[in-house]
């Protein structure tokens, strides 16, 4: 089983800006624990960054033609934009699961995406994506 992990705008800014609401933890740090769930459930993943929005776009529509089995999602910058990623992300044929580390809702914003993902999970830290991993895996074993 296949699964793309991107990260969007702004994470590669992760343990240098905004510690006091993602902590320390760098980007390379993320997908070294991601890398250990996947490994513990048995899921290959791939992983994907960018600040550009039609990257990140050309990157779904990649997998959508691939061997991909699903998508887990941490759009950052990207949470609020209801342009081309939305929409792409809405034509997925395979579940994308929208993550984040902290509670974007107790900080005042509004995810656009959550509409069309298959779910969300949030404020876990790291571990979010450890819940986001294994929901997945559950749904792709329906």
């Amino acid at each position: 089983m296949k699964i793309l992990v991107i990260h969007g705008a702004g994470l590669d800014m992760r343990g240098k800006v905004q510690l006091d609401v993602f902590g320390p933890m760098t980007l390379p740090q993320y997908e070294e624990h991601i890398r250990g769930y996947a490994r513990e459930l048995g899921i290959e993943v791939s992983f994907f960054h960018s600040n550009i929005e039609g990257e990140v776009v050309n990157k779904l529509y990649q997998a959508f033609d691939s061997d991909i089995a699903g998508v887990v999602m941490n759009p950052g910058g990207f949470t609020m934009v209801t342009g081309p990623l939305r929409a792409a992300v809405a034509q997925m044929k395979f579940p994308v699961i929208e993550v984040h580390l902290s509670n974007p809702t107790a900080r005042g914003t509004t995810s656009v995406m959550l509409p069309v993902c298959k779910a969300c999970v949030y404020g876990f830290g790291i571990e979010s994506y450890r819940f986001a991993l294994t929901g997945l895996k559950s749904l792709l074993k329906k």
